[in-house]
């Protein structure tokens, strides 16, 4: 077994860093970050712009296409707002300001907030070329940890013909400085979903096609609630009819053929099926690892049989999303720099060191119109676990703050409580604006409040939240028929 970098140079000036970083992404970054904080002296090495997917083809861009739309449509939803409304969106304005959200492309503010912060930035591809060392061209570093930050990339599907039809990926969608007349999704999932809003909302005439449900992963009210108001915004959703063929012709139009014969024609073709970690060009055979398996971890993210190697973000499959990404990396900064200080690293659940939140309580929200917010456990994924739980529902519109919100208010609110505990381990919100109240929801179970503690956290009238008291009543009360309104 090689050497390890830890035990085999305990002093810090026997190496060029205390922690090296592949990938300046929002989970790179902020191991980094916390790591200096501890006094560790820290490289980051980047490929591509500092800053990440998430910063300049992800989240940012993707919610500054959406949020426009989403402006328009709830004031429509309001009298003598919607009178007020005398055309769509300007195209060229929504698109100008998703590039001030991604500083066109440009990371010199994130290299400037690497400096302020300490860390040195070392640009280029970096590969492990053993225990505590990593290749960047010609240059090699070594450091007594590494943590590996470079995320996920698009898994394309094998469709014949659809890699020449040079399809777009996500990247393509939110960085596009054109909107496509016609625009065909492939991909039912949150991305998908999302940028069928937009794309709509811009102009195109959208075709989605998704093998199941919309939205599969969340409660099943939640797609249903979504496909409706995606049809209620004139995209064409097909279910169930997946592609066989695509072919790109010479005028540049993508000819899409379905499994029953039918063909669907557009100017551009986004594919949204999945993301895969982004691990195979890092020299993971150097240290004896399949680069193209998955990185095994634990809650500190330390990669299974070394002690001196840490996976953070999409990479560790745990869980692809930013903020839990960077919720591990801040769990993996602290113990690298406890391992590196001789102090000790607590890995119980809830710990500083330990990202236990990954398996209990993962917020997640998606930006469509309506919204879908959810932390924790489906009711499905509850069961199949074989808890014992009890589910609770309330009609989001009648809550007096939501009726207040918008006219016609549709949405629908969910816990699924553990009988045993009294505590809630799942929550699902879908309405207008349902994402600020997730957090509330993400408290109660990294918490473990019981549900006779909720029933005194009495949410202000006439706000959305009220929500939490009629699904509380529904609980504590299920045989009553309770007063909604006031």
């Amino acid at each position: 077994m090689p050497e390890s970098p830890e035990t085999a140079m305990p002093g810090s000036s026997e190496r060029d860093y205390d922690l090296i970083v592949l990938g300046a992404g929002p989970a790179g970054e902020n191991v980094a970050d916390y790591a200096t904080k501890r006094g560790l002296r820290v490289g980051i090495i980047e490929s591509e712009l500092v800053g990440g997917e998430c910063s300049y083809w992800a989240c940012m861009p993707s919610k500054a296409l959406l949020r426009s739309g989403q402006a328009l449509r709830a004031a429509r939803r309001l009298p003598g707002a919607r009178e007020a409304i005398t055309g769509g969106l300007d195209v060229e304005a929504v698109l100008g300001r998703r590039d001030s959200f991604t500083s066109n492309w440009n990371d010199e503010g994130q290299i400037d907030w690497l400096d302020s912060a300490g860390v040195e930035l070392i640009r280029g591809h970096g590969r492990l070329a053993g225990p505590g060392l990593v290749q960047v061209g010609d240059r090699q570093f070594s450091a007594h940890a590494i943590a590996l930050a470079t995320g996920s990339i698009p898994a394309l599907p094998e469709i014949p013909g659809l890699a020449e039809a040079n399809p777009w990926g996500t990247r393509e969608a939110t960085a596009a400085q054109e909107v496509p007349p016609r625009l065909i999704i492939v991909g039912g999932g949150v991305a998908g979903t999302e940028l069928a809003f937009a794309f709509s909302a811009l102009g195109s005439e959208v075709t989605m096609l998704a093998r199941g449900a919309l939205l599969s992963r969340e409660e099943p009210f939640a797609g249903e609630l979504v496909a409706a108001a995606l049809s209620g915004e004139g995209v064409q959703l097909v279910q169930g009819n997946s592609p066989v063929r695509v072919a790109r012709d010479e005028q540049g139009i993508v000819e899409v053929l379905l499994e029953d014969g039918t063909q669907l024609r557009a100017e551009e073709l986004l594919v949204s099926t999945g993301r895969r970690p982004n691990t195979q060009q890092l020299g993971l055979e150097e240290v004896g690892l399949d680069p193209h398996g998955t990185l095994e971890v634990d809650d500190t993210m330390l990669v299974a049989g070394t002690d001196w190697l840490y996976a953070v973000g999409d990479v560790n499959s745990r869980s692809l999303l930013t903020h839990q990404g960077k919720y591990q990396a801040r769990a993996a900064a602290e113990a690298i720099a406890a391992r590196q200080k001789g102090s000790p690293v607590v890995e119980e659940p809830w710990a500083m060191h330990s990202a236990t939140a990954d398996h209990a309580a993962v917020p997640r929200v998606v930006f469509s119109d309506p919204e879908v917010a959810a932390v924790g456990l489906t009711e499905r994924q509850a069961r199949g676990q074989g808890l014992d739980i009890r589910v609770v529902e309330h009609d989001l519109g009648a809550v007096a703050g939501a009726s207040l919100h918008a006219d016609a208010y549709s949405g629908r609110a969910k816990l699924v409580v553990d009988q045993v505990r009294s505590v809630i381990i799942g929550a699902t919100f879908v309405g207008q604006d349902v994402s600020e109240l997730v957090h509330a929801a993400t408290i109660a179970i990294v918490g473990e409040v019981s549900m006779n503690r909720l029933w005194h956290a009495v949410p202000a009238y006439p706000t959305m939240s009220e929500i939490w008291l009629r699904l509380l009543e529904e609980y504590h009360y299920p045989a009553a028929s309770v007063a909604s309104s006031s």
